[in-house]
């Protein structure tokens, strides 16, 4: 679960209002904030906080069904699990859900439990999610504190280039390519080559990675 159980929102989108009435309630029950919509459109201009979240949506509903909003979601960028639930569902439906990145799809009527446990799920991969960003946003800091030449060394570095063969590449003497190595290593908060190479192998991944340093 979220480091701050309190701080956890569960967004509820579902165009009938006992059913709304009734998960909110449930939801309550576990000491979880809950924020209910009755349309997609509702939850679409609703500013939502950056706390842990996750969203229960109704896949059937007027003018906007769920998988509309999903979609729309998907457009702005927002990433946040989805739980659909419906009344209606059929297994070509659940595996279009998933196939667009749902979680969960339950069909109603589904136990209490198995929608907590859904929502309980959903928090912790949203948890998981914004503690992978933060990690790679540090990292990528850590790149750009690096200056233009410390940047080419730490990509030959990676490519396992000697500092005297790094010194002949750059055209600058070997004790040159010592110091931008110290730098490189101490910028990037690592201590053995290995762990450079990993962070640099990282970033490549990510799509991070300048081009030109790639050369």
């Amino acid at each position: 679960m979220c480091p701050t159980i309190g701080a956890a929102t569960v967004y509820l989108v579902d165009d009938d209002r006992s059913m709304r009435e009734a998960i909110s309630s449930l939801v309550r029950s576990v000491g979880l904030n809950v924020e209910t919509f009755s349309s997609a459109r509702e939850f679409l201009d609703h500013v939502r906080s950056e706390a842990c979240a996750c969203l229960v949506l109704d896949v059937r509903m007027p003018r906007m069904s769920g998988f509309d909003l999903q979609h729309a979601l998907r457009e702005k960028g927002v990433d946040i699990p989805i739980i659909f639930i419906t009344g209606h569902g059929d297994i070509p439906m659940a595996v279009r859900a998933i196939k667009s990145g749902a979680l969960e799809f339950l069909p109603k009527p589904f136990r209490d439990d198995e929608l907590l446990e859904a929502i309980n799920k959903a928090l912790n991969v949203d948890q998981e999610v914004r503690e992978h960003k933060a990690e790679l946003d540090k990292v990528w800091k850590k790149h750009e504190s690096l200056t233009d030449r410390e940047k080419e060394v730490f990509s030959l570095i990676a490519k396992g280039l000697l500092n005297k063969q790094i010194a002949g590449h750059l055209g600058v003497a070997e004790v040159t390519i010592k110091v931008h190595r110290h730098n490189v290593t101490k910028k990037m908060g690592v201590r053995t080559l290995a762990d450079l190479v990993r962070l640099y192998e990282r970033l490549k991944s990510i799509g991070l990675i300048n081009n030109v340093h790639e050369k």
